[in-house]
């Protein structure tokens, strides 16, 4: 056998669970892009006093939610199919420890919904400093996950 050569149809899974991974990236970033700015409105929407601001950001909100939970959707249903493709990648550590950051990502949005539902139903009690420390979680669940993915430390 030459060296690099790889049987066809290998070649084509591989050229698959490529596609599947740039996808993925794709949906992933614009989940964050989500995760990122949404608590950001939420900071000025508590500090909103006026009526037309008030329902301003309700609308912005409602709508940036729509659209992060299809990428949290699209990211998890690529990281599935990328499973079903290489279940192998189950035995990694590095993935396991990814996959329970990934379940506190997903709870953080649920949480992310249900302050969304406060504000549009006027029951917010937080502060925008208390916002402010919230919109932080993203980020260093960003960084620990793509450390793990890319350094692969366990």
């Amino acid at each position: 056998m030459r060296v690099g050569w790889s049987h066809p149809s290998e070649a084509k899974r591989e050229h698959f669970m490529l596609w599947l991974k740039a996808f993925h990236v794709i949906a992933v970033v614009t989940w964050f892009a989500g995760l990122f700015y949404l608590p950001r409105l939420y900071v000025y929407h508590a500090d909103a006093k006026d009526s037309i601001g008030i329902e301003r950001f309700r609308v912005m909100e409602r709508r940036l939610f729509a659209l992060m939970t299809i990428g949290a959707a699209a990211s998890v249903g690529l990281g599935a199919a990328m499973l079903a493709a290489a279940p192998i990648y189950l035995t990694m550590e590095w993935l396991r420890i990814k996959l329970l950051l990934v379940l506190v990502l997903m709870a953080y949005h649920g949480f992310c919904y249900k302050l969304m539902r406060d504000f549009a139903e006027n029951r917010n009690t937080r502060s925008a400093k208390w916002y402010r420390v919230f919109n932080e979680l993203p980020s260093l669940l960003l960084i620990a996950i793509v450390v793990l993915v890319v350094v692969k430390p366990f």
